[in-house]
């Protein structure tokens, strides 16, 4: 970063800072967030860094005091909690389930596109009213897009003897993809020549769709490589636009490019984890543009903690404020009506009727039995989004040569145990450890769990690991996969590897070098 970027970073941060002092002095704005904030989890953000976890607003005046601090911006979750600062990172399921006291419905549209971002905000507006549900709320994002929010108070309080406060993050996800869908459709209705003209020249996906979330699946090439020489094969997943790079391919022992033997086609899921090679029917063969990824709607927003602008906070990117709107305004807003100083207070949170939304919940469960027939997978992540590389055979199994998160995840888990799982028997089956020793190693394991994994769920997934002739997977990359789960605690040695393999391999294959001795 040169000088001048950073003399416009500094001026532009400088220019909000006190844009903030002056916008959030108002005890309407005060109010506002405040009132929003009750009973959630409530973070500053000051400029670039967000403030400590968990932390709530009790009271108006703590908005001005934290602005005369640094903070420009306030984010809080979508979660409700009977008390936010109870709340703590790495709490098992049971404990999230006792603390919180319900959940919103949060849909999040954001797009470089905002007048086609509209467009998508009226079309999940209509399907609600569709499904009975007309108190919602609509604020502005601050940048390009758009907040809808369906009260806790519109859900049923009990589905099938199970409380609906318990069911986050399963439920509104479902609930969220069943909306894409429908809005699909009439979102199609409204689009226009131009629209399509437009996208064309746009750097957007288009694809294989996923007919289990309807997300356009990323391609990839799997391609089985040999050396003439040596008599060693490789298998590699790549993005298909490196597929012409595979004669740079060498073989690790002679240093001679490996033939390439057969490339395959391959498409991969990345929000249900599945790929077309164990699945391929789960996957359409019609090409076409997603039109919600496109337009902005992400179903991975809604998630245990996720935080999402106050309404009525300001914006860092753009000075502007995330204000409230009527759903009957949206095609009139204009960027200038967000002028923090400007900005008139209405309930982003709106007095719903109870349990309006139930019909809502009692189709788009139905959907989901049909429509998202591998949801099961989805906990289980079937497949690790990694490269198939070579696999490796490590003749004795020694746990201390292990990455600190499998040694985390050996000692046993109450939450992601599905998650670490399907880890433990990609890095078990990629290292070549003989299939009882797996067996035993992954037993021993749920036995450490609390509350255990179901017997047929382990059985399930040994079988899927041993399933003849698949190719072993490399384990999750590290960071975000084993962050997600609370096991990541990495080591020195951490920082110089990508994944789990590389770390054994590390600690295992490579020998230190013997210093030769004086004469």
């Amino acid at each position: 970063m040169n000088s001048q970027e950073e003399k416009q970073i500094s001026f532009k941060e400088q220019r909000v800072r006190k844009a903030s002092i002056v916008y959030y002095s108002r005890p309407d704005i005060q109010k506002a967030i405040a009132e929003f904030s009750k009973d959630r989890e409530c973070i500053p953000r000051y400029f670039e860094g967000f403030g400590k976890r968990p932390d709530a607003i009790q009271y108006p005046s703590e908005v001005f005091e934290l602005a005369k601090k640094g903070a420009t911006s306030f984010h809080c979750s979508e979660e409700l909690w009977n008390n936010p600062l109870d709340i703590s990172t790495g709490m098992s399921e049971q404990q999230a389930n006792q603390l919180r006291k319900g959940w919103d419905l949060l849909i999040d549209i954001d797009t470089k596109w905002f007048d086609y971002s509209k467009l998508a905000a009226n079309a999940v507006i209509k399907v609600l009213n569709n499904h009975g549900v007309k108190n919602i709320g609509v604020k502005f994002s601050g940048s390009k897009g758009w907040h809808i929010l369906v009260p806790w108070k519109a859900f049923p309080k009990e589905i099938g003897g199970e409380l609906t406060k318990n069911m986050f993050p399963e439920l509104p996800r479902k609930i969220v993809s069943y909306i894409r869908f429908k809005a699909e459709e009439e979102l199609k209705n409204s689009l226009t020549e131009d629209f399509y003209r437009q996208i064309k020249s746009a750097n957007i996906k288009r694809g294989i769709k996923c007919n289990s979330c309807k997300n356009i699946a990323e391609s990839y090439s799997f391609i089985t490589l040999s050396c003439r020489i040596c008599r060693i094969g490789e298998q590699k997943k790549l993005p298909s636009s490196l597929k012409e790079k595979t004669t740079n391919f060498i073989c690790p022992s002679c240093r001679n490019e490996f033939e390439v033997i057969n490339i395959e086609e391959i498409y991969e899921c990345k929000n249900c984890m599945i790929d077309s090679k164990t699945n391929p029917s789960t996957f359409s063969k019609t090409i076409e543009v997603d039109l919600f990824e496109l337009l902005g709607l992400d179903i991975v927003l809604v998630s245990s903690r996720h935080l999402f602008r106050t309404p009525y906070s300001l914006h860092e990117k753009t000075a502007l404020a995330s204000v409230v709107i009527n759903p009957s305004d949206i095609n009139k807003f204009e960027l200038k009506d967000a002028d923090p100083f400007k900005a008139e207070i209405k309930e982003f949170n709106p007095a719903a009727k109870e349990s309006e939304a139930r019909e809502l919940v009692i189709q788009a469960l139905d959907w989901a039995k049909s429509n998202l027939s591998d949801e099961d997978k989805k906990s289980s992540f079937s497949y690790s989004g990694g490269y198939s590389g070579k696999q490796i055979k490590i003749e004795k199994i020694n746990e201390e040569n292990f990455p600190p998160c499998i040694k985390k995840i050996l000692c046993g888990l109450t939450d992601g145990k599905k998650r670490a799982l399907f880890a433990l028997l990609n890095l078990l089956n990629f290292m070549g450890v003989d299939k009882p020793e797996i067996e035993k190693i992954i037993w021993e394991w749920n036995e450490k769990n609390n509350p255990k994994l179901r017997a047929g769920y382990i059985k399930s997934q040994l079988s899927w690991s041993f399933k003849s002739g698949k190719s072993p997977i490399m384990p999750p990359n590290c960071k975000e996969f084993y962050q997600g789960i609370g096991v990541c605690i990495p080591d020195s040695l951490c920082s110089k590897v990508k994944n789990p393999i590389n770390y054994v391999i590390k600690k295992t294959l490579v020998k230190k070098p013997v210093r030769k001795s004086r004469k």
